[in-house]
Formats: structure tokens, sequence, C-alpha cells
């Protein structure tokens, strides 16, 4: 088995007149599945979290939202950053020896990957972005990419829906714009373009990213398209979206 773990103050992240300094939780595991096999569990954890620049309350309300959407928690976490992380890769252990305890015998292959990568993914005025990168692989034809943006109000820790970060009645027009830049996205290909699903149905959906740009949308594998064109983004600049914004 290998395992590497580090927990150590890394950067100063700058939010607008807001500055975090941050720490990151990195671990990598490589879990044979039974000697004499090549089969294994890949698992890998890197999150990055505040741990100075503002009250602890408003650092714990942040690093509870990025760990309860990296690792799925219904209740939040209720421990450090280490050992929330620790349970987690422990319930991917127990699933995946417990599936080799049901196929033992079949002669199959079954190697799996877990992969979380989480950072500060840009800012702007009293908002920052924070984006969660999944990889998982559970056998087959291929495994599964998944990005997650979220924005977090960081004066007071919070996480901002769409609904709160935009003006009522916004739906309808920014979907418009988002609709105008997706082949753009797309490097104006047109076998992408007609790959998608239902161009007209493409809008604000929840999962979005703030930075100096303007407002990044994520659809994953499948939302929106097939699975070969991967993780979908469209950015909509801020001159855009100004009169749709609850703050201009």
């Amino acid at each position: 088995m290998k395992k590497v773990f580090l927990a150590a103050a890394a950067v100063l992240l700058a939010v607008g007149c807001q500055s975090y300094r941050t720490a990151n939780f990195s671990d990598e595991q490589a879990i044979p599945l039974e000697e004499g096999r090549t089969d294994s569990l890949l698992l890998s954890v890197s999150l990055d979290y505040p741990v100075k620049g503002a009250s602890q309350e408003v650092l714990d309300k942040i690093t509870y939202g990025i760990l309860s959407t990296a690792f799925d928690l219904e209740d939040g976490p209720s421990a450090t950053v280490e050992e929330t992380a620790t349970r987690y890769e422990d319930n991917i252990k127990d699933e995946y020896f417990n599936e080799f305890d049901q196929t033992q015998g079949k002669g199959d292959i079954l190697s799996w990957e877990d992969r979380i990568n989480g950072y500060f993914s840009g800012k702007w005025s009293h908002f920052t972005s924070y984006m969660i990168e999944y990889y998982g692989y559970r056998g087959g034809a291929h495994g599964m990419n998944t990005m997650t943006p979220i924005v977090f109000d960081v004066k007071t820790g919070e996480t901002v829906p769409e609904e709160t970060f935009f003006a009522d009645g916004f739906r309808k027009p920014v979907a418009a714009l988002i609709q105008t830049r997706l082949p753009e996205a797309l490097d104006n290909d047109q076998e992408a373009i007609d790959a998608i699903f239902e161009p007209g149905l493409v809008g604000p959906n929840g999962f979005y990213e703030v930075s100096k740009d303007g407002v990044t949308w994520y659809w994953q594998p499948y939302d929106i398209a097939p699975y070969y064109l991967g993780v979908i983004s469209v950015t909509v600049p801020w001159t855009e979206l100004k009169p749709y914004l609850r703050e201009n």
C-alpha cells in the first residue's frame, strides 16, 4: 500500500479586500485487491481549505461547504478535514472489497479509481469560487469525470445559489446569453454543436462559477450532450450579465 499525507499552510488567497490563508489536505493510496493479483483500488484526495483571514465561523462554513460537496455528506461534516476524508475513503474501500466478495471466482479484473481534487478557482467582488473535480472508475469502458463549482460569500461563508446571486426573472434572458455563447465554447465545431441534446433548454443549472471574466456554467457528461464531449462549460462576461445581477 502506498499512502502519502500532507496538511500544511499553502498559499494566501486574496478575494477583493479579503485574504484567506489556505491549507491543503492530500492523501494518495494504492490498495491491492489481494496478493498475486494486479487489481487495485486507487484513492486520491487533494483539497484546499481556508485556515486564516476571517472569523472562525466564516472559515468553518466555507470548509463545511467544501467537504459536504466533495464527499456528498447528507448531514454535513462533523469532524476535521482529515477525519472526514478518511471516513469517505474507508467507505470506498468497504464497497470495493464487498464487490470483490460478491464477484470472487468469476475471474474478472476488479480495478477501481476514486479521485477528488478541490481548489479555489476564481473571485469577483465579495464572492469566491471553489471547484471540485472528480474522477471515478468502477469498471467498464470508461470512468466518469465531473466538475462541481461552489460560490461562497466571503463575508459570511455561506454558499450562494443562483437565485441569490442573480436578480428575479434572470433565467430566461441569461439562458439566451448562454445559448448564444455555446457554439464558441464548443470551438464552433459543428459536429459537437449538433450533438447537444436540446440546445434551447441549455441555461442556468445551479452549477456556476464566478471569476474576473464573468460567470461560467458547467454541465456534466450526459447532461446536455453525449459522454465523448466531456464536461461542457460556457462563460458569459460581466458586461452582458450586469442587468441581471442582484448586486450591480
